[in-house]
C-alpha cells in the first residue's frame, strides 16, 4: 500500500536536521537491521461480513448473526451476549459501552455513551468512609461502594430498537444456551484467575479453582445457570426487566453489603439514559478519523497523538526503530497529559475539545517535541478556557475492558467497546452477572489545591474512560477501518500503534496489531516485555527516555475495508479471533 503523507506535516528546523542526522549516523546498524519489514502473515479475510472480538465464541455468534441476515448492531448484541458468557471477566450486563455506529444507508456517524454512571447520593469523596477516613484503594476497587448504574443493556437496547433487524431474542439464544450446557474455560479467563487467586476464598467465584484453590486447567468445562436465567428473562421481557424494581433491588442489595457498602437505587436504574454525543473526527495521514467524545478520553487521546505523529512524518522511520518509537512515546506524553487535566463529563463539566483538536493548537504541541531528545517535563496544553485553571486528575490505571468490531453485509460498520472496568469489576455477581467498579475511573483526590479536578465524582455524573472505539473513513467517506481495543489506559497507546502501522507503514491490520507495543498511558514509559520494543531501551535512554519493560496485554480488534474486500485480524494477546465470510 502506497501511503501520502498530509501536507501539513511540520518541517524540520535546521537545529533538528543536525540532530537527527547525527542521530541517524550513531543509529545506522539498528535502522538497518529495521528499514526491511519481514513478510506480512495474511489476516483473515472475507468479503461480505465480518466480527473481530476478543473471544472466538463471541466472534463465531456474532458472524452467524450476520449470515442470516442480520446486521452489526444484531451482531454486536449476540456478541456482547456471549462475552458475557465467556469473558465475564471483562464486560457483561453489568458494566458500560461505548458504541461508535455508522449506518449505510444515511451515511450517518452516531456515538452512543452507554458508560456507566454515578448514583444519586454518592458521596462528595468515595475514597473516605463515614468518619472521613481514607480506605486503602485494594480494598476499595472491590467493594459495592464502588459500582456505578450499569449502561450497556439499555445502549444495546436502544441501538436494536432503532437499527435491529432481527428479533431481540433471537440475540441471545446462543450464549444462554452455552452458559446453560457449558464451554471450555479461555486461555485468557485462566491467565486472570491465575493473577487472581483471592478469589478463590469468594463463594461467587469458587467454581473457577480446585479443591486446592488453584484455577482449574484451560479447556474446564464451566457453567453460569444462573447467568442463563438472567439472559433469557431478559430476551423474553426485553432490556427494561433489568432496570425494573425486582431486578435493580436485587443488585442495590447486594452492593449494600460488607463493610463499605455502595449507594445504588431502584430510581437510579430508572433514571439512567443513554447519552447521544457528537463523535470527534480530524484529518490525519490523508484519511478522516473518528472516535468516541469525552466522557470517553480515550478516543481524544487517540486523535490527538495520531495528528501529532502525522506532522511529525513518522512514516519516513521504519517500524521498529528507535526513531518510531521516539515519537510514539513522545506523542502519548504529551497526549496523556491533556487527557488527565482537560478530559470530563462534558455535562456536567465543559471540555474544550474543538480547541484540543484544532490545527493550530496541534501544530503548538508537535513543535514541543524534539526530534533526538525527550522532554524532561511534559505539561498539558494551555487553553483559553475556564477549565484551565482546575488541576489535573490523578492517575487512572484499569487493566481490563474488551472490544468489538464488525462490518455487515450492508455496509454499516460497528465498533463496541465495552468493561465492568478491573477484571471482575467490583467482585460482587448477582444472578451470575458480574457488576462494575466503574467509581473507580473517578478521580481518587477530587480536590486538589483547593479545587474540584475535572474527574471529580458527582451525583449522575460519568467518569472519564481511556475507551476508544474508533472508525477510519477512506477517500470514498466510508469505513476504512474498524478498531478499538481492551486493555485500561493501554486501550489508546495500543489502537494508535496499530493505526500508525497501517497509515503510515502500510501494514496490513494483522501486523499492525500484532506490532511490539511501545506506550505512555500509565504515568510511565512502556516497552512490551520479551519483544524486539524492550530491546530499543538502551538507545531510548541514550535520547533522555526512562522505559521499563511491562507487560502490555490491551487487545485490538480491527477490520479493514480495500478493493479486495475485508480484512480482520483479533489480538493474540487474548483469544482474539475475527470471522466471517
Amino acid at each position: 500500500m502506497s501511503i501520502k503523507t498530509d501536507h501539513r506535516a511540520l518541517p524540520l528546523s535546521p537545529r533538528k536536521r543536525a540532530g537527527l542526522k547525527a542521530m541517524l549516523g550513531a543509529s545506522a546498524l539498528l535502522l538497518s537491521a529495521c528499514a526491511t519489514q519481514p513478510p506480512q502473515k495474511a489476516p483473515v479475510m472475507a468479503q461480505s461480513y465480518m466480527a473481530a472480538t476478543a473471544n472466538p465464541m463471541a466472534s463465531n455468534v456474532a458472524s452467524d448473526i450476520l449470515a442470516r441476515g442480520g446486521n452489526a448492531v444484531d451482531a454486536a448484541i449476540a456478541g456482547q451476549m456471549m462475552l458475557a458468557v465467556v469473558e465475564p471477566q471483562a464486560s457483561g450486563l453489568g458494566g458500560g459501552s461505548a458504541v461508535l455506529f455508522w449506518e449505510k444507508q444515511t451515511g450517518q456517524l452516531s456515538f452512543y455513551d452507554g458508560l456507566a454512571s454515578a448514583p444519586a447520593s454518592v458521596p462528595d469523596d468515595y475514597t473516605k468512609d463515614a468518619q472521613g477516613k481514607q480506605i486503602p484503594h485494594a480494598v476499595l476497587e472491590r467493594t459495592g461502594r464502588v459500582v456505578a448504574v450499569p449502561g450497556t443493556l439499555r445502549t444495546l437496547a436502544l441501538l436494536h430498537k432503532r437499527y435491529g433487524k432481527l428479533p431481540w431474542a433471537d440475540l441471545f439464544t446462543q450464549a444462554i444456551a452455552t452458559a446453560r450446557n457449558g464451554f471450555p474455560m479461555p486461555g485468557y479467563l485462566h491467565l486472570v484467575l491465575t493473577e487472581r487467586p483471592d478469589l478463590a476464598k469468594l463463594p461467587d467465584f469458587a467454581a473457577y479453582f480446585d479443591a486446592s484453590q488453584r484455577p482449574l486447567p484451560q479447556g474446564t468445562l464451566l457453567h453460569n445457570t444462573a447467568l442463563a436465567d438472567t439472559l433469557t428473562r431478559i430476551a423474553q421481557n426485553g432490556a427494561e426487566s433489568f432496570y425494573a424494581p425486582e431486578n435493580a433491588n436485587r443488585i442495590a442489595q447486594a452492593v449494600a453489603q460488607g463493610p463499605y457498602p455502595g449507594h445504588i437505587t431502584p430510581a437510579d436504574f430508572a433514571a439512567y439514559k443513554v447519552r447521544e454525543r457528537a463523535p470527534l473526527c480530524i484529518h490525519a495521514f490523508g484519511r478522516r478519523i473518528c472516535t468516541a467524545a469525552p466522557p470517553v478520553a480515550g478516543g481524544l487521546a487517540v486523535l490527538q497523538q495520531l495528528a501529532l505523529l502525522d506532522r511529525m512524518q513518522i512514516g519516513r522511520y521504519a517500524p521498529g526503530s528507535v526513531q518510531a518509537a521516539h515519537l510514539l512515546l513522545e506523542a502519548s506524553r504529551l497526549a496523556e497529559a491533556d487527557r488527565r487535566k482537560y478530559a470530563a463529563d462534558p455535562d456536567f463539566v465543559p471540555v474544550a475539545t474543538s480547541y484540543l483538536l484544532s490545527p493550530d493548537y496541534l501544530e503548538s504541541r508537535a513543535r514541543q517535541i524534539d526530534e533526538t531528545t525527550a522532554s524532561p517535563k511534559v505539561s498539558p496544553g494551555v487553553i483559553p478556557a475556564d477549565q484551565a485553571s482546575l488541576p489535573a486528575s490523578d492517575a487512572m490505571t484499569v487493566p481490563a475492558t474488551t472490544h468489538l468490531s464488525i462490518h455487515d453485509s450492508f455496509g454499516n460498520a460497528l465498533s463496541f467497546t465495552t468493561t465492568i472496568n478491573l477484571n471482575f469489576g467490583a467482585d460482587i455477581v448477582v444472578d451470575g452477572m458480574v457488576l462494575n467498579d466503574a467509581i473507580t475511573n473517578f478521580a481518587t483526590h477530587p480536590v486538589v489545591d483547593g479545587q474540584r479536578v475535572a474527574n471529580a465524582i458527582a451525583p449522575g455524573k460519568r467518569p472519564i474512560t481511556t475507551m476508544a472505539p474508533t472508525i477510519v473513513f477512506g477517500a470514498d467517506n466510508t469505513p476504512e477501518v474498524i478498531i478499538g481495543a481492551g486493555g485500561g489506559a493501554r486501550i489508546i497507546d495500543s489502537v494508535v500503534q496499530s493505526l500508525v502501522g497501517y497509515l503510515a507503514w502500510g501494514q496490513n491490520i494483522r501486523t499492525a496489531i500484532e506490532q511490539p507495543r511501545i506506550g505512555a498511558q500509565n504515568r510511565a514509559e512502556e516497552l512490551e516485555h520479551g519483544t524486539a520494543a524492550a530491546a530499543l531501551a538502551p538507545a531510548l535512554r541514550k535520547m533522555g527516555h526512562n522505559p521499563k519493560s511491562a507487560v502490555m496485554n490491551a487487545a485490538v480488534q480491527g477490520i479493514t475495508r480495500g478493493p479486495s474486500g475485508l480484512e480482520g485480524w483479533g489480538d493474540p494477546h487474548r483469544d482474539g479471533v475475527a470471522v466471517g465470510h
